[in-house]
């Protein structure tokens, strides 16, 4: 999800500009309009049609290749052939949920469970991000008798009820709950020390209005990249002071790893690892099933012993044979081809290519990232965050057939998120392809 504060979606589609589409596409997109909720939106200024996936590309009905560095879905790479092979053979052998035995789930739990740290030991099993957070706020809401929770001041964790009113990014049409406190996003720019101390005094804070107002402080929740706040991957080690507070304050640390887990970081299998600390539940999504709907959520059993003993949790499709066989596949891939120090290496090659382009101009600011995770701030001539120029850019490079998108409040980070399995000469096109957009768009001074 790419929104604004105000909610509008930053990366869309102007239903006002069909008329300049051609004859097959606009037909496509009014055939959507008549059946079709307005609630769902298409990306970029000219929509997309794709009929087929092969690694980093995805490819139009013409036969145009796409060079996908936006999608977090598939993070192998669209069609993995092994995540194919796996998910081929068990549809035609069975498909079935999570109330009968069978060795693939217990088997696919324990291995996924040694991926975190050993005080979390439990697994629960889902179909999307979402609801492996509204997931986690009932562990929490069981565990601690209190429903508060504190979020950063531009989050994005979900489109369930629970989840949405914890995600002030949706904007002011998705009204969060009276039980939410925001406090702001991490500052850049510090140390460890100084930015953690900062992050915790402003989580005590709204822990202690939640508990003044009756309300009470149940959760802390993070994706510990602070994605949608603009990305906030330095200094590591950042959160440890927060953790501490939110133990203290009575409440559990929910760390929402949709977006930096699954080797993102390039610097640990979960993003929580990098700051040193150990949340009571994660929440993960996306990148598991490499496009197949799989998530779910690791806790201790401390945070899972009310929930587990009174609380009945079951989820039909969550957990099914053939998605777990898509996500044994995915973290087999991940171990075997060694992506965690790909993503390390080739994101770490990216982001010194990309900070060259960018002090080639003013147009672009602060460049960051860990793994292959990377943001680029837009800035006007004043040094101020400029949106429309950001999104001039996305779709520029949407035009050379490269997809990126845009993030942050203003909506003037560059989000760019290429496959775990991309390498060196892949990171370059890429970067050579926006420093060409930053050509045309001045001229070449």
């Amino acid at each position: 999800m790419t929104q604004s504060l105000t909610g509008r979606m930053i990366n869309g589609f102007d239903i006002a500009d069909a008329d300049e589409l051609d004859a097959s596409s606009r037909d496509l997109v009014e055939r959507r309009g008549r059946v079709l909720s307005t609630g769902y939106k298409l990306l970029y200024a000219r929509p997309l049609h794709f009929v087929r996936g092969e690694g980093r590309y995805l490819i139009d009905a013409d036969g145009h290749p796409y060079f996908d560095a936006y999608n977090n879905v598939t993070s192998l790479g669209h069609c993995h052939p092994v995540v194919v092979d796996a998910v081929t053979r068990q549809v035609a052998k069975l498909n079935t949920n999570t109330r009968y035995l069978h060795e693939g789930l217990v088997d696919y739990a324990e291995r996924l469970a040694d991926t975190h740290d050993r005080a979390l030991t439990r697994a629960i099993f889902t179909c999307t991000g979402s609801e492996s957070i509204d997931l986690a706020l009932r562990i929490a809401r069981t565990a601690t008798g209190k429903p508060g929770v504190v979020v950063t001041e531009n989050a994005y964790h979900g489109m369930t009820m629970a989840a949405a009113e914890i995600s002030p990014s949706l904007g002011t049409g998705v009204p969060l709950g009276a039980h939410v406190r925001v406090v702001p996003a991490p500052a850049r720019g510090a140390t460890a020390s100084e930015v953690g101390r900062q992050l915790a005094r402003a989580v005590a804070a709204a822990a202690a209005d939640l508990e003044r107002h009756g309300i009470g402080f149940g959760a802390f929740v993070a994706d510990s990249l602070f994605s949608s706040d603009g990305l906030a991957p330095e200094p590591a080690g950042f959160l440890r002071e927060v953790r501490n507070v939110v133990r203290d304050a009575g409440g559990l640390y929910i760390a929402d790893e949709v977006q930096p887990g699954f080797a993102r970081t390039g610097d640990a299998m979960w993003g929580y690892q990098r700051h040193g600390i150990v949340p009571d539940v994660v929440a993960m999504g996306k990148p598991m099933g490499n496009g197949l709907p799989i998530a779910g959520v690791v806790a201790t059993d401390a945070a899972l012993d009310d929930f587990g003993r009174n609380a009945r949790y079951f989820n039909t499709f969550g957990g099914n044979t053939v998605s777990i066989a898509a996500a044994a596949a995915v973290l087999s891939v991940i171990e075997e081809d060694g992506l965690l120090e790909n993503s390390r290496v080739v994101g770490a090659r990216l982001l010194d290519r990309l900070r060259v382009t960018a002090a080639r101009t003013v147009m672009l600011g602060d460049v960051r990232g860990a793994g292959l995770y990377l943001g680029v701030d837009v800035v006007d001539a004043l040094g101020q965050p400029d949106g429309e120029r950001a999104l001039d850019i996305v779709n520029r490079l949407r035009e050379r057939r490269f997809l990126i998108s845009a993030m942050g409040p203003h909506g003037s980070v560059l989000k760019i998120r290429p496959p775990l399995t991309t390498t060196a000469d892949e990171a370059d096109e890429l970067n050579d392809a926006l420093a060409d957009v930053l050509d045309e768009i001045t001229g070449g001074r």
